[in-house]
């Protein structure tokens, strides 16, 4: 069917310059500056889980802050995230990455220096609305920066890379903030002063280093013809609501992301749950293993679909995804033997597979199935919808055993391999097979 929608006014064209003609000292430097930009973000983000061990043990706060409670405010953080997801990433279309994940990295370390100095539950959960919107201004948009700098062909490989940002940053924060808050200040608020602090040295990188499009940039080996964008906002918007595979992948993410978000927010807790024996910097280390496996998993799952699957990113997610089904589900029982080596070693399988079905879903897939035009639309609704799926991963933890809890995320996880099997040989358009 013919396009009706109107062309945006000659002031919101855009000038496009292909990928292929940026020099390569640009895309290097978006590419570190971008890496850095999310992974920055996770050192605000995951200060309330570290934070946690220390508010458990507190026992001026045992009856306003128990277990619940905190799980609750994970909720809320994660609602005001998946909220924030549908609204940045068409924002990014719009006005540019640059504006935005400014803007977030501005919100989350407000957010983050309200919870280091206040105790309150209200104070609490207000914050973590700000730090849910806040943090949610990172993802989509700088896919969508990376999106502008790197063709379809390589971007399983170079996304595969870059999406090890925030497997980094989950790897790095926990013990890097749990090591200050309680060997060094011996404060479970230190966590959030200094992932704040963390992230305000990285918003003056990028403020100094990024750039939204290489046309802005003025380091193109040569210049290629402007192009008009084609949608305005809602218009868009509504496009690629329509789109069946950006669909897909924001159903088969829903089903993925709770696992990851539980053990992300209350890894520490987890371990220590499983593992009495272990202090409380043990158990904010033990979870390096399932960060470590994350950073590795992008770029081994980003090869796997350039070379073998010939830029078909749905048959790694799906063989990620049978991984992770059979190790959630065989988690409890391994465990019971209270040893700490197969703890490492079950962290690190999972960590392996859901990063790698999580890097391919939310990143390279959404992508490239976005199109130039929508890739920060499509990145925000398939993320959106992640994110709403994350909200059972903060929640859970706090009301149900751990028997149940894998369980559960086992079945997600296999109903998420199965949504996506039927798009086995699907491709981007832009894509052809080698």
């Amino acid at each position: 069917m013919a396009d009706t929608e109107p062309p945006v006014t000659t002031r919101e064209a855009q000038r496009t310059v292909h990928p292929y003609l940026v020099s390569k000292r640009l895309r290097l430097q978006i590419f570190a500056i971008t890496w850095v930009a999310y992974a920055g973000f996770y050192f605000v983000r995951q200060a309330f889980s570290v934070a946690k061990l220390g508010i458990l043990d507190d026992p001026l706060l045992a009856h306003t802050l128990s277990e619940r409670v905190l799980g609750v405010i994970d909720a809320v953080y994660l609602a005001a995230y998946a909220v924030g997801q549908f609204v940045w990433g068409a924002w990014s279309d719009r006005f540019g990455p640059r504006v935005v994940v400014i803007t977030g990295m501005v919100g989350a370390i407000g957010a983050g220096l309200l919870m280091g100095a206040f105790t309150g539950v209200l104070v609490f959960g207000g914050a973590m609305v700000l730090m849910g919107l806040a943090q949610s201004a990172g993802w989509a948009p700088l896919c969508k920066n990376m999106g502008a700098f790197f063709p379809v062909a390589e971007r399983g490989r170079v996304l595969g890379f870059w999406s090890t940002n925030y497997a980094f940053g989950g790897l790095a924060a926990p013990p890097f903030l749990g090591w200050l808050a309680y060997s060094v200040f011996d404060s479970w608020q230190a966590a959030f002063f200094c992932g704040s602090a963390t992230l305000a040295v990285v918003l003056v990188l990028f403020v100094l280093f990024q750039r939204n499009a290489p046309e802005g940039a003025g380091d193109t080996e040569q210049t290629a013809p402007a192009v008009p964008a084609r949608h305005g906002g809602l218009a868009l918007y509504r496009k690629t609501l329509r789109d069946p595979m950006v669909l897909t992948l924001g159903a088969a993410y829903f089903l993925l992301k709770p696992a990851r978000y539980a053990i992300l927010l209350w890894g520490p807790v987890l371990v220590s749950d499983r593992l009495p024996q272990v202090d409380k910097v043990g158990a904010t280390l033990i979870p390096i293993a399932f960060g470590a496996a994350g950073v590795l998993a992008p770029i081994v799952v980003g090869w796997v679909s350039d070379r073998l699957f010939q830029s078909r990113r749905v048959p790694a997610c799906v063989l990620a995804l049978a991984v992770l089904t059979v190790v959630l589900a065989l988690f409890m029982p391994l465990t019971a033997t209270d040893s700490v080596g197969i703890m490492i070693a079950l962290l690190g399988v999972i960590g392996l597979a859901v990063y790698a079905a999580d890097s391919m879903i939310s990143c390279v897939a959404a992508v490239d199935f976005g199109t130039e035009e929508a890739a920060g639309t499509a990145a925000g609704l398939v993320n959106g919808c992640g994110s709403v799926g994350a909200i059972l991963g903060g929640l859970l933890p706090g009301f149900l055993s751990g028997s149940a809890l894998f369980i559960l995320f086992s079945i997600t996880a296999a109903l998420a391999g199965l949504v996506m099997l039927p798009h086995w040989n699907r491709r981007p358009r832009t894509a052809t097979p080698r």
